[in-house]
C-alpha cells in the first residue's frame, strides 16, 4: 500500500477502533486535540449524547489529531472539533455544525432512522434509503458530482439491488467525467436491474456521455453548424455535441430545427435523438416536458 510502518500502525489502531465498530453500529469520530478550547467544550456534550444513545447503537470515538496526523490527513481535516458519523466503515454525516444536544439528537434521530444500525438488542432494521438517494439526487443537480459519486457508492453498499441507488450513480460518475467507471457500474449490474426504467435512464446518459468533445472540438462542431445550416450531418454533430458539454438547449433547438426541415432525414435520426436526450434527462423533468410540448406541436400542430 505504500505506507510506512508508523502509518500502517494508525491506520490499525483507526480500524479497531472505529471501522470495526462501526460495522453494524453508528460510531460519533471526533477529532480533538489538547489545546483545543472549543473541543474541550463540545466533549461533554458528546459524552452525554453517546451515553443517552448507547442502547440505539451509538458510541463516541475520539481521535486526537496530534498523535493521529496521518488519520486527520486522509479525513482532510482542516479545522477542531471536527465531528463525522460513521457507519459500516464510511463516513454518512457530518455533524461538526452540530454543537448543541438537541442538534445533535435532532441528526442522530435522523441517521437511525435511515441507516440498518443494530440497537440494544442487536437487531438491525432494515434501512430506509429513500431521504439518502433523495440527498445524492439534490447534491447532484447542485452540481457537486464528485460528492454525489461518494454518496451513491455508500448507498450502494446497503441496497445494491436498488435501481434508483444504481442510476444515481451511474449518472453521478458520468457528471464527474468518470465515463469509464460508469460503463463499468453499467455492465456489473444483472440483466433485470438494467432493464429498470431509472437504470435505462441512466444508460441513455452514458450514451450520449461517449460523443463527449473538449472545447475546441465544440467550437468547431458549432462553427461549421452555423456556417452549413442546410448540412443536416453538422447539424446533427453539433447537437450531439452540445448535449454531451450540458448545452441542452442547444441540442433540442438544433434537433427540433431539423425535423422540422427534414423529419425523415437518416431515418428520422434527429427525432430518435430527441427522445434519447428526454429518456436521459428524466421524463418527469420540467424541461423535457415543455420540450416535448414543442415537438408535439412540430409534428401534429
Amino acid at each position: 500500500m505504500g505506507l510506512s510502518i508508523d502509518e500502517q500502525k494508525a491506520v490499525d489502531r483507526f480500524r479497531k477502533d472505529v471501522v470495526e465498530p462501526s460495522r453494524d453500529k453508528l460510531v460519533i469520530l471526533d477529532f480533538w486535540a489538547e489545546w483545543c478550547g472549543p473541543c474541550k467544550a463540545l466533549t461533554p456534550v458528546l459524552e452525554k449524547i453517546a451515553a443517552e444513545y448507547a442502547d440505539k447503537g451509538v458510541i463516541l470515538a475520539k481521535l486526537n489529531v496530534d498523535e493521529e496526523q496521518f488519520i486527520a490527513s486522509q479525513f482532510q481535516v482542516r479545522s477542531i472539533p471536527t465531528v463525522y458519523a460513521m457507519f459500516q466503515g464510511q463516513p454518512v454525516a457530518d455533524l461538526t455544525p452540530a454543537r448543541t444536544e438537541s442538534q445533535l439528537r435532532q441528526a442522530l434521530d435522523a441517521l437511525l432512522a435511515q441507516l440498518p444500525v443494530a440497537g440494544g438488542d442487536g437487531e438491525a432494521q432494515a434501512p430506509d434509503i429513500a431521504p439518502l438517494v433523495a440527498m445524492g439526487e439534490q447534491v447532484l443537480a447542485e452540481g457537486d458530482a464528485e460528492r454525489a459519486v461518494g454518496i451513491f457508492m455508500q448507498i450502494a453498499e446497503m441496497a445494491p439491488e436498488d435501481a434508483g441507488v444504481q442510476s444515481g450513480l451511474i449518472r453521478a460518475l458520468i457528471a464527474a467525467g468518470q465515463v469509464e467507471e460508469a460503463r463499468t457500474a453499467l455492465n456489473m449490474l444483472p440483466d433485470d436491474l438494467r432493464k429498470d426504467p431509472l437504470v435505462a435512464q441512466a444508460a441513455a446518459a452514458l450514451e450520449l456521455a461517449g460523443s463527449n468533445v473538449d472545447q475546441s472540438e465544440l467550437q468547431g462542431l458549432r462553427a461549421a453548424a452555423a456556417e452549413r445550416p442546410a448540412d443536416m450531418d453538422a447539424q446533427f454533430a453539433w447537437a450531439q455535441g452540445a448535449f454531451a458539454a450540458g448545452l441542452r438547449e442547444d441540442a433540442a433547438d438544433t434537433l427540433l430545427r431539423m425535423i422540422a426541415a427534414d423529419p425523415q432525414w437518416n431515418e428520422g435520426a434527429a427525432k430518435a435523438k430527441l427522445l434519447q436526450i428526454f429518456e436521459a434527462v428524466g421524463l418527469e423533468d420540467p424541461w423535457v416536458s415543455a420540450t416535448r410540448r414543442r415537438l408535439s406541436l412540430l409534428l401534429f400542430g
